[in-house]
């Protein structure tokens, strides 16, 4: 028995040194197979399709110094804009800039910024701009939510305007901001073959017409603002605030003041594959008595409130505004898609903002943007009046 045992152990040391040493080999062969790929490795080249994206998203997103192209509105109704722009930063994130542009309909802007954020341990920011505006064709239909859609009266507005503000983050939501400046303001006959506001409406009906005011604007605000991961693009939190503004006219008699307040709040789904967004906003002129040009009455109409509806549609003293979006997250780093509706109302008297009939819109809209911004807004929108196409550069609340 002996020879027994003998032959079953030779047997099992046998069984456990083949695998190993097959085991041995293939390892010795990964090794090598390893060792060659590493002498042909080349550095990573990108698409030239990422090349343009990530050149693109440094231009519109992340803002470094130099040139740079400059999508915005010169002011609403303007059409299609295009411009540029040239920023030098002169620390960590203070800079300046120097920026202009220029619409289908001969709208033009150029403006000066110098922006020092995040000083003393983050909690003032300051900026200080100065420019001029030329709004070749602004529409006016009249006031009241009542007003015809039909007249082709317009007006050409120049407005030279120079000023700074602060704004001081108390806590990590709380924001009190507060800023004045000097606007003037030139009204010309309108561009093209529209009619000029002078032309058809009197003092009644058009408050102001004729006039060339200046003005000193100031104005105090008081936000709660913890909208996540931006303010130009946002999938959840809120923004509650408050501001007062002071138009003081140099010669006395157009002054007035006018209470904005804007309610925000976004409410993710299934960890933000969807948003809810809703929005309320009321501008409400503070004294009934006070003489306000109609070129700065509270308006609706545009791509930022009545997304349906001509810019500059209804005006009046006071007016009200709803908003309410379903947006689609597609993709959190660029692409969004969102159905909205869109009601609001304008009115002589703040009591009859509740009287007057709402007039509303519905439509559909993609977003591009970055993390933290959205440089492209389009829209398709319907209202009682027609259709509108809506292009924006930034969020739509």
């Amino acid at each position: 028995m002996h020879w027994v045992r003998l032959f079953a152990l030779q047997f099992t040391i046998a069984a456990v040194a083949v695998p190993a040493s097959a085991q041995e080999s293939r390892e010795a062969t990964i090794v090598a197979e390893q060792a060659a790929k590493l002498q042909k490795v080349e550095p990573y080249k990108r698409h030239p399709a990422e090349e343009l994206l990530l050149e693109v998203r440094q231009a519109l997103i992340e803002q470094p110094s130099g040139f740079y192209p400059y999508f915005d509105s010169v002011y609403s109704g303007g059409g299609f804009t295009l411009g540029a722009g040239f920023r030098q930063y002169t620390g960590d994130r203070a800079h300046w800039n120097i920026a202009g542009l220029y619409s289908l309909k001969g709208y033009k802007l150029i403006r000066a910024d110098a922006v020092a954020p995040g000083l003393w341990s983050g909690r003032v920011d300051l900026r200080s701009t100065v420019g001029w505006r030329d709004a070749t064709q602004v529409r006016y239909h009249g006031l009241g939510i009542d007003s015809p859609a039909d007249l082709d009266t317009a007006f050409r507005m120049q407005q030279t305007f120079g000023g700074g503000d602060a704004t001081a983050h108390l806590d990590r939501w709380f924001h009190l901001t507060a800023g004045a400046s000097y606007e003037h303001y030139s009204i010309h006959d309108p561009t093209g073959d529209l009619t000029s506001v002078q032309d058809v409406f009197t003092a009644d009906a058009a408050p102001g017409v004729g006039i060339d005011p200046s003005y000193i604007h100031s104005f105090a605000s008081v936000a709660l603002d913890w909208r996540r991961p931006g303010a130009d693009y946002a999938r959840s939190g809120g923004l509650y605030q408050v501001t007062r503004h002071f138009w003081k006219d140099i010669n006395g008699t157009y002054s007035f003041d006018r209470l904005d307040s804007e309610v925000v709040q976004h409410f993710p789904i299934l960890r933000e594959n969807w948003v809810i967004s809703l929005r309320g906003r009321l501008e409400s002129t503070l004294d009934d008595n006070d003489q306000v040009p109609y070129f700065l009455l509270p308006s609706l109409g545009s791509g930022s409130t009545l997304r349906g509806y001509d810019s500059w549609r209804f005006r009046d003293r006071h007016g009200l505004l709803f908003s309410g979006e379903w947006r689609w997250i597609v993709s959190r780093l660029a692409f969004d898609m969102a159905l909205f509706y869109d009601t609001g109302m304008v009115a002589p008297r703040f009591e009859r903002l509740a009287r007057n009939g709402f007039v509303s819109n519905y439509g559909i809209g993609a977003r591009f943007h970055g993390p933290t911004r959205t440089p492209l807004r389009i829209e398709l929108a319907k209202g009682s009046e027609g259709v509108q196409l809506v292009f924006s550069a930034s969020a739509a609340f």
